[in-house]
C-alpha cells in the first residue's frame, strides 16, 4: 500500500492515463505543433503550462471539484461545451479542405516562452479528456475507508501527471523525427491527419453527451 492508497489503485489510474494521453487530443496537438515548429525547448515550455494545468485539477478535485459539479451541474455543462468547441474546432482544422497535420511546420507562428506555456495550460484546461478523468475516472480509485479522500486525491493524481509527463516529453522528443518522415510520405501525412481529426471529433461526441459524475 501507498500511504492510503493500495499500488493497485496507483497501477489502474496510471494505466487509463497511459490509455488516453497515447490517443491524440488537445494536448498531443499542441504539444507537437510547437515542438515541430520552434524545437524541443518551445515543447518543454508548453508542456509545462500542461503540467500546471494537471496540478490545478488535481487540487481541485482534491478540495470538492467533483462534489461542486454534482450541485451545480450547470458549471459541469459550460466546461463540458467550452471543451467539446474546443476539440470541434481541432477536429475541422485538421479535416478541412486544405487542412493541414500537426506535423507540418508551414503557416505556424512562432511564439514567446510566455504564450507557449500559458496556451499549454489554457490547452489542458479546456482538454475535456482531463476533466473526464478527474471528475468521472479518478473518484472510483478512491476508498473513503482507508483516510482522507483528499489526500487521496493527490496521491492518485501526482501518479497520473507522472506518466502523462513522461510521455508527453517522449512525445516532444520524437516530434521532429515523425515530422521529418511524413514529409516524405504524403500518403502517411493524410492518414494521420485524418486518424486524428476523427479521434478528435469523436472526442467531442463523447462529451456533448456525457453527464456529470454523480
Amino acid at each position: 500500500m501507498i500511504g492510503m492508497v493500495t499500488t493497485g489503485a496507483v497501477l489502474g489510474i496510471m494505466l487509463v492515463e497511459l490509455g488516453m494521453v497515447l490517443v491524440p487530443g488537445p494536448n498531443m496537438v499542441y504539444l507537437v505543433t510547437r515542438s515541430v515548429t520552434q524545437g524541443r525547448m518551445a515543447g518543454f515550455v508548453s508542456l509545462a503550462g500542461v503540467a500546471v494545468g494537471f496540478a490545478c485539477y488535481m487540487c481541485a478535485t482534491a478540495f470538492g471539484l467533483s462534489a461542486l459539479f454534482t450541485y451545480v451541474p450547470a458549471l459541469y455543462t459550460v466546461l463540458k461545451i467550452a471543451g467539446a468547441l474546443y476539440l470541434l474546432w481541432l477536429a475541422w482544422q485538421t479535416l478541412r479542405p486544405g487542412g493541414t497535420s500537426m506535423f507540418d511546420t508551414g503557416g505556424t507562428t512562432v511564439d514567446p516562452p510566455l504564450r507557449l506555456f500559458t496556451m499549454g495550460l489554457v490547452t489542458n484546461l479546456l482538454n475535456p479528456k482531463i476533466a473526464m478523468l478527474y471528475m468521472s475516472l479518478l473518484p472510483q480509485f478512491i476508498d473513503p475507508s482507508r483516510g482522507s479522500v483528499a489526500v487521496q486525491s493527490l496521491i492518485l493524481g501526482l501518479a497520473q501527471i507522472a506518466v502523462a509527463v513522461t510521455v508527453s516529453s517522449l512525445i516532444v522528443l520524437g516530434a521532429g523525427t515523425a515530422a521529418a518522415f511524413l514529409r516524405t510520405r504524403p500518403t502517411w501525412q493524410r492518414v494521420q491527419r485524418y486518424v486524428t481529426g476523427t479521434v478528435l471529433g469523436a472526442l467531442a461526441l463523447h462529451l456533448g453527451l456525457s453527464r456529470p459524475a454523480t
